[in-house]
């Protein structure tokens, strides 16, 4: 730009310079034709008028040319800033990346058998809109299929209880005049729990499961030990608790059967075939005569089952002139699984499962179910499962005060209950259980408004329910209900313990087991996709399989 200017001011001066009126010249002649010289003139005002322009042009490339470059300047500034800014955000994320992987191998047994989950490829529906788009039955349809298929099939539910509860009450009854009241356990009365108890049982045969509460006689007693109490346990363990046998008073363990004479028929029930020779030679008890493991000081699951089995045998004998049908366990490795034979051909099943109160709360410990609800197995025979099923059936007897007359609730669950039973007749059992539906029930109860669950939105909460149960697969998370759970009513009287433990993921098995998780899935919206159909044709008819065949069962 400098130079620029001094060339203008050059030619400036050189045109002052050379004018012939400012600065003539000696020898010059001055032309005699006055017009050439006024020609002449103009050319050379042309001429500087020209220069003049093409400076001026220079001048403004050199000022544009100047612009730019303080504009690259000021862009590679802000861009280094940004680059600047965009590493440290880097960088933070990073930290945090590797903070969330140390606290997951902290809380991690060990490396995963499998993948932690399938590739989005592999899950069908994920990633579109929910539940694909499914079109339910209208409300006309629905509420046809519900009176055919579901309240005419558990019509007689209240009937089926009422026999079975009195059965039920002899068996107990005649088990207790066989026991030593000074060295059996006692059996206390049965509670009645699950579907048949909660007003949801959808498959025929009804079926009837009962907790038969057992204890120690005095001085000795239970002393239950939670996983969530102070002590760190696996994941694939949460939700088992193992049960000391101890005296109430707090001495070492003895036992008082060594004090009583017993018949030579009788047997102390904490015992083994040999409690006498130990107390005969003076060397006192050992833990492995108890129904304990003979590895630790834990109550063993798999002696207390055959104990029990035994129990209900030697009771059947003793009533059974007085009933006119046969009595079978139904499953060997479920104790108290038992099947009512009647000569007809007819049968009816019932479950008595033997529990032990966890201290003074409605919380039982179960020495085995058919289905695990928390979606693992124990993996010793001292691991007792913790059921919350006498908590779950008073929560529903709580909401319903505060729900609309006919209230949709239970209706929703029944159906889907049924949807999901039909599809495991079609393509086998999946990992989704009709416990994981009542749980989702169970979160949408207290989430929504009383108001909301009247008779006419029974399509519409049924929706809602297969929805929550879709979004809780895809996150492979479904908490308990009671778990650390927050929200559940202070009158529900759950134990403080387990209130401020953390969730409990019922879905956890789906994280650790890719396959069982892909079929799961597949198996999920495959319902969804016959349940328009299924809903549809059972409403019109009943088919000849809605009725199981009977298993087959062991006399006793």
């Amino acid at each position: 730009m400098a130079m620029g200017l001094f060339r203008v001011c050059l030619v400036v001066v050189t045109a002052i310079v050379n004018h012939p009126l400012l600065f003539p010249r000696e020898n010059a002649t001055v032309p005699e034709n006055e017009e050439e010289i006024i020609r002449k003139m103009q050319e050379h005002q042309e001429k500087l008028q020209l220069e003049q322009l093409r400076l001026e042009e220079e001048v403004s490339r050199l000022v544009a040319e100047k612009e730019a470059l303080q504009q690259v300047e000021e862009v590679g500034q802000q861009q280094s800033e940004a680059h600047t800014a965009w590493d440290l955000w880097s960088t933070l994320c990073m930290i945090l990346f590797l903070i969330i992987e140390v606290w997951r191998q902290d809380h991690q047994d060990g490396p995963l058998p499998e993948c932690l989950g399938a590739d989005e490829d592999e899950l069908p529906g994920l990633g579109g809109p929910p539940l694909q788009g499914l079109t339910l039955p209208n409300m006309a349809i629905l509420g046809h299929f519900y009176e055919r298929c579901i309240r005419s099939a558990t019509a007689d539910a209240a009937r089926t209880r009422e026999f079975v509860e009195g059965f039920v009450d002899d068996l107990l009854e005649a088990l207790r005049s066989l026991y030593n009241q000074d060295t059996d356990m006692e059996m206390e009365d049965f509670i009645g729990v699950g579907s048949m108890y909660e007003n949801w049982q959808v498959d025929r045969p009804l079926l009837c499961h009962l907790f038969v509460p057992f204890t120690l006689p005095e001085p000795y007693c239970f002393h239950p030990e939670l996983w969530c109490s102070s002590r760190s346990v696996p994941l694939d363990r949460q939700g088992y608790s193992q049960i000391r046998v101890a005296r109430a008073d707090g001495d070492p363990l003895g036992c008082i059967c060594g004090k009583t004479k017993l018949g030579e028929d009788m047997l102390c029930l904490l015992h083994g075939k040999n409690h006498e020779t130990w107390f005969s030679s003076g060397q006192g008890l050992k833990m492995e005569d108890l129904l304990g493991s003979s590895e630790s000081p834990y109550l063993d699951a798999m002696r207390v089952m055959k104990w029990f089995q035994t129990s209900l045998t030697r009771a059947w004998h003793l009533i059974a002139h007085k009933y006119e049908f046969d009595l079978a366990f139904g499953q060997l490795d479920t104790p108290g699984s038992l099947k009512i034979k009647f000569r007809s051909g007819k049968f009816m099943p019932l479950i008595l499962t033997p529990v032990i109160q966890c201290h003074d709360s409605d919380l039982y410990f179960v020495s085995h179910l058919p289905r695990e609800p928390f979606g693992g197995t124990p993996v010793s025979s001292t691991d007792w499962l913790l059921s919350f099923a006498v908590y779950e059936r008073q929560f529903l007897r709580m909401i319903a005060k505060a729900l609309p007359e006919g209230a949709c609730h239970l209706s929703c669950l029944q159906i889907a209950s049924f949807l999901l039973s039909k599809q495991s007749r079609l393509t086998g059992p999946s990992g989704l259980s009709n416990y994981h539906l009542k749980t989702a029930l169970l979160h949408l109860l207290l989430s929504r408004p009383a108001a909301d669950w009247k008779a006419t939105q029974l399509d519409v909460r049924l929706r809602e329910l297969l929805c929550f149960l879709e979004k809780c697969l895809l996150e492979k998370k479904l908490h308990h209900f009671f778990v650390g759970n927050r929200k559940v009513p202070e009158a529900m009287g759950l134990p403080e313990a387990l209130l401020r433990a953390e969730p409990l993921n019922l879905f956890r098995s789906f994280v650790v087991q890719r396959t069982l998780y892909c079929s799961t899935v597949a198996s999920f919206y495959e319902m969804l996709k016959n349940a328009p159909t299924l809903i549809s044709e059972y409403s019109l008819h009943v088919p000849s399989d809605h009725t199981s065949p009977p298993p087959k069962a062991v006399v006793l």
